[in-house]
């Protein structure tokens, strides 16, 4: 069992920053691929981005690319979202996830993967 514990959400102005932290305890950090998803109001959940076990590799969701950026330190077993020019229609809830290592393969990873999730922390871009 792996648990899942975001922070750092919060309320920002269009064109800020934010960075969400996602704490993991339970099992070995670096066995597993880590990935950010978020829910917008009325929306289903989607994928926002994804790093390797080793975080030597991570991909995006075309709607934050070179926006967001994604990191870990599996020495604090830890992951990391820098968002920054951030936009309306980024106003979400963003959950932290974990899958098996093999399912990081340099493309979205898809819920059904997802063997773990966080609770969410509640982003908001508003004026």
């Amino acid at each position: 069992q792996v648990q899942l514990v975001e922070s750092g959400g919060g309320l920002v102005q269009p064109g800020g920053s934010l960075k969400l932290s996602c704490e993991a305890s339970g099992r070995t950090f670096s066995n597993y691929a880590m990935a950010w998803f978020r829910r917008a109001p009325g929306k289903e959940r989607e994928f926002v981005a994804a790093i390797s076990w080793g975080g030597s590799s991570s991909y995006y969701a075309d709607a934050v690319k070179g926006r967001f950026a994604i990191s870990r330190n599996n020495a604090k077993n830890t992951v990391f979202l820098q968002m920054n020019s951030l936009k309306p229609d980024d106003t979400a809830v963003y959950y932290c996830a974990a899958a098996p290592r093999n399912k990081y393969r340099n493309q979205p990873i898809t819920p059904r993967e997802i063997a773990y999730w966080g609770q969410g922390t509640q982003v908001t871009v508003s004026s």
